[in-house]
């Protein structure tokens, strides 16, 4: 049976650099996906391929809890003045095929939702980090901007820079 899908987001941090802004960058992106009705199934699903940083659902008309088509979602959270084109360049064809073999192992542990028609999704944040005094003035958080996907958290600032939907196939 599968697990009930959720409506908000919350991310565990493990190291507090760059775990902590990868992800503030996925809690981002869950959130702006729920705000386009989008289901969160999953937030960093682990297996012996890899991680999955995002699984969402499109949910039923008929029963809204429930997805009738899947997106593994890869986010890339870089800072300014990155090498790899704000983590366009991560997705290698190496990465892509560890994706695939994580998604497999995904749809294995949740037979419910094997059937799905499923895509893999790309989102690219841009976060920087809030200079010590304008942390110190702001508050814990502030809302996500559902127009432009940029949220303050934490002593950084967001972006979502793009989304794209589909983003590879497998060959």
């Amino acid at each position: 049976m599968p697990q009930t899908p959720k409506h908000s987001s919350k991310s565990k941090a493990t190291n507090p650099e760059a775990s902590n802004a990868g992800a503030l960058g996925e809690a981002l992106v869950a959130e702006w996906l729920c705000d386009r009705g989008w289901l969160v199934l999953q937030q960093r699903w682990h297996c012996r391929w890899g991680e999955l940083d995002l699984v969402i659902g499109q949910p039923s008309p008929q029963n809204p809890t429930q997805p009738i088509a899947l997106a593994f979602v890869e986010v890339k959270t870089r800072s300014r003045g990155n090498w790899d084109y704000d983590g366009a360049l991560a997705i290698t064809a190496r990465k892509r095929s560890k994706l695939w073999k994580t998604a497999q192992l995904f749809l294995a542990d949740h037979p419910a939702w094997a059937e799905l028609p499923c895509q893999f999704d790309v989102a690219l944040v841009c976060c920087r980090q809030t200079p010590k005094k304008a942390a110190l003035l702001q508050n814990e958080a502030t809302p996500l901007d559902a127009v432009q996907a940029k949220a303050a958290i934490a002593g950084y600032h967001l972006t979502l820079q793009d989304y794209i939907p589909a983003a590879f196939t497998l060959d």
